[in-house]
Formats: structure tokens, sequence, C-alpha cells
């Protein structure tokens, strides 16, 4: 997988958040540099191999530290081309140190930047908008979006318009109810042409529910720091095993028929994740093909395949492991499964969830979930494969009878 070689594009820029650089060297810079350096390779062999921006939204250090920040300004000036245009907002994390007046005091020195910008970048206009009082968008900064869209819009109605802030909109893509802000709602929903990009939650980009689209198209941007979901139901909180393996980035190209296609990439396997997500007529709401209402609309399910094994290892007098095949699923990936423990009689002793681990490009071939504590008796498992439009499969995994 890679660029869509048919089509042309006369833009392209990446996007990235939730970098958290440290006062110490740490493995974020080094992914961050390797972000820049992978969009600028892969850009050097396209018949347009310009990469014209790149934005960075919000929480790019853990503490808005001096030190973090020159650290930061030192990867940009390193890495990127002369004619590739930075821009980066702030958030809560830039706050963390010595508080937001410093935190812009400092931005303006070392980054030579406006907090708040709208640029014209081959005549698609790009608006970033720094949060104030954590991640929150007080009535100044409504205004001067208020402003900037309308003047966008006006200059180029027929064009997507690029926006860009730290948190989520509330109630978009994945992690916004958690993670999300309902501020600037008023202001965007008079404009479908808007692209949004956002990160605050560090849900993966290849989460199908990554993109959303109902009175514009918003986008999460994902992480180069660790991995965290918007789901509480789970064996082990929010942060998954392996949270730290996180390192993704969006390539988002547009053509002169103002059309985008959006490019997540992994950049711990240096690959793009195997789909590619088009927006031909962003202004048109009815032609929004990332809608809640048409994906859960799907009648394909997860399925295993009749192969799959579930396995039962490790029993001890309290309890015992349960490893398992992947589910397969034909479209996207599966999301999580739920595993129930019955008791001989079929009544529900314990239930519990765990995620498929979708968000690592090299997903695992099985999982295993340990459940202990159990009193003497006799049990069976069942395990659900679930997608992300509560798509359950049919046909559960079911174990033998397991005596303790």
């Amino acid at each position: 997988m890679g660029f869509d070689k048919n089509f042309k594009p006369v833009l392209r820029f990446m996007v990235v958040s939730d970098v958290h650089y440290k006062d110490e060297h740490s493995v974020e810079r080094d992914r961050m540099e390797l972000a820049i350096k992978t969009a600028n390779e892969l850009s050097e062999k396209e018949e347009y191999s310009k990469l014209d921006a790149l934005y960075v939204v919000g929480d790019f250090a853990t503490s808005g530290t001096r030190t973090q920040m020159l650290a930061f300004k030192d990867t940009l000036d390193k890495n990127l081309k002369a004619e590739t245009i930075a821009n980066l907002s702030m958030a809560s994390h830039e706050y963390h140190g010595e508080g937001e007046a410093a935190a812009l005091e400092k931005f303006a020195e070392i980054f030579a930047q406006e907090p708040d910008t709208h640029r014209v970048i081959n005549g698609f206009h790009f608006i970033s908008v720094t949060c104030t009082n954590g991640c929150h968008f007080d009535e100044a900064k409504q205004k001067w979006v208020a402003k900037e869209l309308e003047i966008a819009a006006k200059d180029a109605p027929n064009k997507p318009i690029f926006f860009f802030q730290h948190p989520h909109i509330t109630d978009t893509v994945y992690g916004s109810i958690y993670w999300g802000e309902d501020e600037l709602i008023p202001t965007l929903i008079s404009y479908p042409q808007i692209i949004n990009f956002s990160g605050h939650s560090h849900a993966p980009i290849n989460d199908p529910r990554s993109i959303h689209q109902k009175h514009f198209t918003s986008l999460g941007t994902g992480t180069l720091s660790y991995f965290e979901l918007d789901e509480f139901d789970k064996h082990y909180g929010t942060c998954p095993p392996g949270k730290e393996k996180a390192a993704q980035m969006l390539i988002v190209e547009a053509d002169a028929e103002n059309r985008v296609r959006i490019y997540p990439y992994d950049l711990i396997t240096s690959n793009f994740f195997p789909f590619v997500w088009k927006i031909d007529s962003a202004w048109d709401v009815d032609s929004f093909e990332y809608t809640r209402k048409k994906r859960f609309a799907t009648e394909k399910a997860p399925y295993f395949r009749e192969d799959a094994k579930l396995r039962i290892v490790d029993v001890k007098e309290d309890g015992f492991t349960v490893d398992f095949d992947q589910a397969t699923a034909d479209e996207e990936y599966v999301n999580d499964y739920n595993i129930t423990l019955k008791n001989a009689d079929g009544v529900i002793v314990r239930k519990t969830s765990v995620w498929s681990e979708y968000y690592f490009y090299e997903m695992p071939e099985t999982l295993r979930v340990t459940l202990d504590g159990l009193e003497k008796g006799e049990y069976y498992v069942e395990i659900f494969a679930n997608g992300f439009w509560e798509n359950k499969c049919k046909t559960p995994l079911r174990s033998e009878i397991i005596k303790l």
C-alpha cells in the first residue's frame, strides 16, 4: 500500500500530535525525526515530490519547558526542508510547567510563530488554533475562528478548509467523548468543507472511527508516544499492553479538483496502513461516506475460521489462562473480544473484554487472558469477536469443561 498513483496531488502535508518531548532524550525524539525523514523520502519518490507543510496539533512537549521546546525546534531545523512550512499549536501539556503565559512567551521566542495561524498553501486555507486554559477555547478564540473561517469560505467556497486544534471536537472521532471539547461546534458546523485534525486522546489513527463525517469531516491524529483508548471495560484498563509501541502519522494530499486523500502511516514498521480515506467533495454533506449511519448499517461481522482454536493452559487451583486464535474480518479489523466465563449450568460467573490489538500494524495471531481468583468447580469459556459498529460474530469459540 502507498500513495494512490492515479491521484495527482498539488498539495501534500503531514500531521502529527501528542509527541511529548521530555527534557532528557527519549524515543519520542527519535520518532519525530523519523516521521519527518519518512515523509520527505516518500514524497521524493513521487511525481509531485514536495512536502508542503508539517502540522503539529499540540502536546509536542510534555511540560513545555524551554529544554523541550528547544529540542523540538532543533528536530525541525535539522530534518525539514526549506520548502516545508512548519506549523505548531499548543495545549495543556505545553502549559504544565510554568503556565500558559510563560509557554506563549517561549513559543513566540523559539518558534517565531503566532499561536493561532491562518495560512494559504498552494491555494488551500489552513487554520490552526491554540487552546487556552488547558484545552478550551474562550470567547476570543471562538470569535477569531469564526472570522478566519468566514474569510476562507468566501475566498474558496469549493475547496476544503484544513482546520487544526488539539482536543477532538466532542462526539466526532473515536476518543472524542472523554477527550473532546465542544466550544467550537456552533461555529464549525456552518462550514461542511472543514477537514478537522485533532489529537489529545492518543487513540490510534487506524481505528476506522478515527474518521467521522456529519456536519464536517473530522480526523484523529494519533500519537508518537503511547496509546490510550476510549473504552473502560477492558481487562487491563484504557492503556493496553504494549502501549509504548505507538508512532503514527497522517499524510494528506489534495489535487487540482479539490479532492483529498488521507494516508495513515505506521512509523514502528514503516508501513502505510492498508486503506486510504477519500474525500471528493468536502463541502457536500450528502456525499459523506464516513457517517455513523452508513457504517453502523453494515451486515458484515467478524467470524472465527473453522480451524480457530481456544486453548486452556496453565490451570491452577484458582484459575487458568485462555489462549485463542484471532477472528477474521473481511472489512476493517476485529475491534475486541467479549470473554464470558460460565459454570457448568451455564450461569455467568465473570465477563471481561480485551482488544484485538488492531492498533499494531503487526497484529498477533493469538491472544491470552488469565482468569483467576475462582472457586473450585466446573467452568467453560465463550468468546465473541466484535467489529467497530456493533457487528458481533454469530458463532463464538467455546471451550470444554474445565475442572478446578
